[in-house]
């Protein structure tokens, strides 16, 4: 499954110097990432089910958080679409309050079990077996799924290559210097720079976007920590601090 569906965004004509030298740069960052960080076994849990519950809890929530919800579900027995649609809303919100914004959480995995209720006769695999297009514009039908939470669970649970863009990811590729100013707040953007630039390989771009967000978290945080960086040489505002 790793290069049959076409991007998501613009579709990629003749290959030019350009995307050529776009491509040596990202694939340069991977493996500058890869070496500092290692492989970092993205995502945490045990199968589909805990990346979409994960995704949908981890939304503007710290991941410690996300963990305390979770083991809280799992002792409530909900630990399924099925005991998610059967619970009441106040009751589920009750059992993820460590997650944050609980309630609007809850209303988000009783329309996802809904959902999947309905149109898959809960059954999660038929949902995640179709493909990137069909799946990814399903995903965003739902209430409370947007661009960033549909590809996480594109890619991490239903293993197809649609790179999830965050805002780690935003503030890397700024700061690198990647994109023009021109999108630089638009998602298909950012995605494009990967998508097309890159070989749609699942394995690439999980890992990828593991490092990100750990790089992001190490050393790109909001107050960059430049000196020791291992992008500090390709980067444009590395070089600018570093002088």
């Amino acid at each position: 499954m790793s290069g049959a569906e076409g991007p998501v965004s613009a579709a990629q004509g003749p290959e030019t110097g350009a995307e050529r030298n776009l491509e040596a740069r990202l694939l340069d960052l991977y493996h500058r990432l890869l070496d500092r960080y290692g492989p970092q076994g993205w995502w945490p849990g045990d199968g589909p089910l805990d990346v979409v519950i994960g995704a949908i809890l981890t939304q503007s929530a710290a991941w410690t958080n996300v963990e305390r919800a979770i083991a809280n579900l799992k002792a409530a027995g909900c630990w399924s679409l099925e005991a998610i649609h059967q619970q009441t809303q106040d009751d589920l919100a009750a059992i993820i309050r460590p997650s944050g914004y609980f309630n609007a959480k809850a209303r988000k995995l009783k329309a996802f079990a809904e959902h999947v209720h309905l149109h898959h006769s809960g059954h999660l695999e038929a949902l995640l077996s179709q493909g990137i297009v069909p799946l990814r514009a399903e995903l965003l039908s739902i209430h409370g799924i947007g661009p960033e939470t549909a590809d996480d669970i594109v890619l991490y649970a239903a293993g197809k290559p649609s790179f999830v863009i965050d805002a780690y990811t935003r503030r890397i590729v700024q700061r690198l210097g990647v994109l023009s100013e021109e999108g630089r707040q638009d998602y298909a953007t950012y995605q494009g720079l990967f998508h097309e630039n890159l070989p749609r390989d699942p394995v690439l771009f999980n890992e990828f976007h593991a490092l990100l967000d750990r790089h992001a978290k190490e050393a790109c945080a909001k107050t960059p920590r430049c000196v020791g960086c291992c992008l500090a040489e390709v980067c444009t505002t590395g070089q600018r601090l570093l002088g």
